[in-house]
């Protein structure tokens, strides 16, 4: 019999060097190191004055009920947590405009990872040295670099570069799956668009290779993101995936 895949993750959260509060939300709220299944979830709140800060926590909230129940779709997660920001909208007009991002994992006993993902912030796979994103980011930047429009260097200093094209909060929100069979020594990072907006990902390999455990990792991506300027909040799940951990 297989033995089930194990997983040590951190999740940590900070408010960076110009924010006055923390839109980001997160789950689950503790470190940890055990078999999976394991649920995951990364949320950037957007519209400041509109609340984004509940749209994220509200969204995560949703996302995350239930969590020890594995035989929820992470689609269907992320359809409850739209639904959730939709309906709090209703519930209280002056929430209006509010939105977040979602990024999603479930991590399984049987090693594969599940995403269902909205928004700009990312999940990465670090396997053998190499750095690979496996969400793509739903902005018009995005959009304009896949057309051919502009480079990616271009894109990285973009003015619209923000400006996403979906989020949870909007009617028939797209939602972007992935699939992936993971492996021992395979390092996962969910994180919000503050750390990919400060650092390359050069330096985001280089940070997660170099890290001694998960929590270290991502203290050290935070630490890399503040150092570059700190321009917003930023939080960051690094997962190790490890079957024969002990």
């Amino acid at each position: 019999m297989t033995e089930p895949m194990r997983y040590s993750w951190a999740v940590e959260s900070h408010v960076g060097l110009v924010r006055s509060a923390n839109e980001d939300s997160y789950a689950p709220r503790t470190d940890g190191i055990d078999d999976g299944p394991v649920l995951i979830a990364v949320a950037d709140g957007m519209g400041g004055h509109a609340a984004g800060d509940v749209a994220s926590r509200v969204a995560i909230e949703a996302a995350t009920s239930n969590a020890d129940d594995y035989a929820i779709d992470p689609v269907t997660r992320v359809e409850k947590a739209n639904k959730a920001v939709i309906d709090a909208v209703t519930a209280d007009p002056a929430l209006a405009g509010m939105g977040t991002t979602l990024t999603l994992g479930s991590f399984g006993a049987d090693g594969t990872l599940r995403l269902a993902h909205v928004g700009d912030s990312r999940a990465y796979l670090r396997r053998n040295g190499v750095l690979q994103q496996l969400t793509s980011d739903d902005t018009v930047v995005a959009e304009l670099v896949e057309a051919g429009h502009l480079s990616e260097e271009q894109a990285r200093n973009h003015p619209r570069r923000h400006l996403v094209t979906q989020s949870i909060g909007m009617p028939d929100v797209g939602i972007e799956t992935v699939e992936f069979a993971l492996t021992k020594g395979d390092i996962v990072l969910l994180c919000s668009d503050g750390l990919t907006g400060m650092i390359s990902d050069d330096l985001i390999s280089e940070l997660l290779a170099r890290g001694e455990g998960p929590s270290d990792a991502a203290w050290a991506l935070i630490t890399a993101a503040n150092a570059a300027g700190g321009h917003d909040n930023t939080t960051v799940a690094v997962v190790e995936v490890d079957p024969d951990a002990t």
